[in-house]
Formats: C-alpha cells, sequence, structure tokens
C-alpha cells in the first residue's frame, strides 16, 4: 500500500500547481506501480491479445486497439519463412491511460532472421528493409518520408549537409529507389553510398510515415524503431547493431509473437534497467539543457526515469500533467507537422482530408486558448489552411514553422512551470 505521506505530497503539489487530480485514482496507481515493480516480468492482456512489462502495462489503455492495428498494417513487417517477428506500440501509444493527448503514433518491432551465417543474415535484412520502404511507399492513406538504415563511414557532404563519419543515414524515398546516395568528401571527391553497403552496419534502424485513417479521420506521424537480430543455426541469437534493446517501453500487439520475444529478450543485459534510465537521463539534459529547449519532451523521460527508478511520488505527479487541457498543444503541434509532410509533393493522401483535420484542429485551440495567444496561433492556422488549399508550398512552410513555434512556446511555457513547482522534480532538473 502506497504511504499517505506519498498520497498526500502528489495531491498538495498538484492542488498547488492547478491541477487537476483524482485522489483515488492516484492512490490506485502507486499501490499498482510498487506491486508491479516487485514482480517485474512480463504481463499478458489475454482480452485485448497484447502483453509487455508490468510497469508498462499500467498505462496502457486498449481502447484504441483497433485503430493501432490498421496502422501496424501499414508499419508492421510479415513473419516469413526465415523471419520472424514481435511489433509493439511504443512511447506515448503504449502509454495511452497517461498520455490522453498523443503526439506521434510510434512503435518498435523486433525482427530476428533466421540464416546460416551473419553476412546471410545482414543481406537479408537490407532486402527486407528496402522491399518494406518501397510497397509503403505512397498510398491514399500513407506516405513514407523517411528511413534511417547505415552510418556514414567518412565524414561526407549530402545535399548541401554535412554529415560525420558513424552518424545514420536517413534514406528519402527517391534515394531508396535509386538504392544509393550520392554524396562528397569534404575535399570534394564524389562518393556513392549504396544501400547493400550499409548491410554490414545497419546502426539505427527506423522508418518514418505519414498516415491517414479515414475511419478514424485523422492524420499523423507513425514510426517504426527497429531492433534486428541473427538467429545462427545454434541458436544463438546475436544484434546487428550490437546491443539487444530492452523492452521497458512496448506494448506488444501480437499474442503469436511471444515466442520470438521470449527468445530475443532472453539476451537482454541484467544491466538494461540501469542503462535505460541512464540513456533516458542524457535525453532529459539534452532536452532541457540545448536549445531549441523542449520541456514537454523532458517530461515525457523523466516520467520513464521517475517511474523506473522508484521515485513513484514524482512519477505520479508528471502522470497527472499529461491529462492537462494544456497538454493537447503538444499533440496539435505534431499533427501540423504530419499536415504539413502529408501535403509534400507526390502525396496521394486526399487533401480534403487534410483540411478537414485542419478545421478539426483550429476548433480545438479555440477551445483551449483565449486572448491573444488563441487570436495568433488560429491566424497561423487559417493562413496554413488557405496555402494547403492554393498549394503553396513556400508559403505553408512559413505558416508551419510560425504555427508550430507558438504552440511550441506554450507547451514549453506550460512544463516548465508545472515541473519546477514540485520541489524534489526541481531538483532534479537543477542537478541535470
Amino acid at each position: 500500500m502506497a504511504e499517505q505521506s506519498e498520497i498526500s505530497e502528489v495531491i498538495s503539489a498538484a492542488k498547488r500547481m492547478d491541477i487537476e487530480i483524482d485522489e483515488a485514482e492516484a492512490a490506485q496507481w502507486l499501490d499498482a506501480i510498487g506491486v508491479a515493480k516487485e514482480e517485474a516480468g512480463v504481463e499478458f492482456d489475454k482480452r485485448a491479445g497484447v502483453y509487455g512489462h508490468r510497469v508498462t502495462m499500467l498505462d496502457f489503455d486498449p481502447t484504441d486497439l483497433a485503430y493501432f492495428r490498421r496502422v501496424a498494417d501499414i508499419v508492421g513487417f510479415d513473419d516469413e519463412e526465415d523471419v520472424d517477428t514481435a511489433l509493439a506500440l511504443s512511447g506515448s501509444a503504449a502509454q495511452s491511460r497517461v498520455q490522453t493527448y498523443p503526439g506521434d503514433c510510434d512503435y518498435f518491432e523486433r525482427i530476428n532472421v533466421r540464416a546460416p551465417t551473419r553476412e546471410v543474415a545482414e543481406l537479408r535484412f537490407a532486402e527486407l528493409l528496402r522491399s518494406k520502404a518501397l510497397s509503403t511507399m505512397n498510398a491514399p492513406t500513407h506516405r513514407l518520408t523517411e528511413v534511417k538504415f547505415g552510418s556514414y563511414p567518412a565524414e561526407v557532404v549530402v545535399r548541401g549537409q554535412s554529415h560525420g563519419a558513424g552518424t545514420p543515414i536517413s534514406w528519402l524515398p527517391a534515394d531508396i529507389e535509386a538504392g544509393r546516395i550520392s554524396a562528397a568528401h569534404l575535399t570534394g571527391q564524389p562518393v556513392e553510398i549504396t544501400w547493400e553497403s550499409c548491410a554490414a552496419d545497419p546502426g539505427w534502424c527506423k522508418l518514418d510515415w505519414i498516415v491517414a485513417d479515414p475511419i478514424r479521420d485523422s492524420i499523423a506521424n507513425a514510426s517504426n524503431m527497429l531492433d534486428v537480430t541473427w538467429e545462427a543455426p545454434d541458436g544463438s541469437i546475436t544484434a546487428l547493431d550490437g546491443f539487444v534493446d530492452a523492452y521497458f517501453q512496448e506494448v506488444y500487439l501480437e499474442a503469436e509473437s511471444l515466442p520470438v520475444f521470449s527468445k530475443v529478450v532472453s539476451q537482454v543485459s541484467p544491466d538494461a534497467l540501469d542503462d535505460y534510465v541512464e540513456a533516458l537521463e542524457g535525453e532529459v539534459r539534452k532536452y532541457i539543457k540545448k536549445e531549441p529547449r523542449n520541456y514537454g519532451k523532458a517530461a515525457k523521460r523523466m516520467y520513464n526515469v521517475f517511474r523506473y527508478s522508484g521515485s513513484y511520488v514524482e512519477a505520479a505527479y508528471v502522470r497527472e500533467l499529461f491529462d492537462e487541457p494544456t497538454a493537447a498543444l503538444y499533440q496539435i503541434h505534431a499533427v501540423i507537422r504530419a499536415l504539413d509532410e502529408a501535403t509534400g509533393e507526390g502525396s496521394r493522401i486526399d487533401v480534403n482530408e487534410i483540411l478537414e483535420q485542419l478545421d478539426d484542429t483550429i476548433v480545438d485551440v479555440v477551445d483551449l486558448l483565449e486572448g491573444a495567444e488563441e487570436t495568433e496561433i488560429v491566424r497561423s492556422l487559417l493562413e496554413l489552411r488557405d496555402s494547403i488549399a492554393t498549394e503553396d508550398p513556400e508559403d505553408r512552410s512559413i505558416h508551419v514553422e510560425g504555427a508550430r513555434q507558438r504552440l511550441l512556446n506554450l507547451v514549453n511555457s506550460f512544463f516548465y512551470e508545472k515541473l519546477t513547482g514540485m520541489p524534489t522534480i526541481k531538483s532534479y532538473m537543477e542537478s541535470m
């Protein structure tokens, strides 16, 4: 049972900062998180057909599963004779009880390639990844925007931008179709990076799309982060990027994937939880120290740090922030980016769907804000609407950036004020 002093501390901080809080629910969550952390392991929800770490499952709401599974049909990989997969929701999508206003639609997928040698597994994965990208490049319901695959072998210039050796390579749709990227060394000497040349060092692998769901009448950014492993004939598992990711932030969508999930995560380091918290703290530090600061992203990562490091009072407080109406501005910020990318050159997503969602976004802003802030952002969104209707990409880019920056300023102010309103969290941020 949660200590009464813990509950009182959360309630006192919330009331002092004018945050609505359900005292009974907060007490219930504090009780449940303690039990989940003690028991650890994986929890299976038979009714919903999903599973994940017990702490993560506390925050998952299955209400939107039908929507997430429709998007999963686009972003997920299929099992094949020599390939096993396990697809999961990640980030705010996996925390739907907490983050009432999620930003993007994030997925995570384990891809286990069974092959006689590592080299065969690497080439097989490269083939799988390119095939997936090509098959989901452009349709009325979605549009591929980028794939991260491989690392630059040396410092090069691509499309006028410098990239350091070892940094991830971003493949645009045209690059993927060509199977190569034209680059230049700093000396000006041309160099060509081929898709196949990245197979031996896939690095951080991620696909990004814009998805339009006609049933839910929404447009969103969707991504799939991949953790790729090679299973040798002797059954040993090797991560192609040198590291098997832990499972502290995922809700897996298919019961049938449990065997491959269990097989792969058995290779997770015993220090995985400590490493996970340390990596998150690095991200918190980045978002609160470096410009442009983003206290909304910092808050999301602090929530995970606190709930996995035993700072349950702080986690319970941060949990309440995501249910505040102002937090919806974080979602609107993401929607504007999605709308901009959905109108890109060659997109087959219906412009009328984009305009309808933009109208809904304007209504949300009117409901949430008032005074000069409302006037400024609504004006920006109306100008953005006109630029989409008239298909003026240069004009649209200006209005997108203006609206997003104003929203980000409001979100930053909200989260900074509320986070620093609890003394222990303020001290934690200062220690960063």
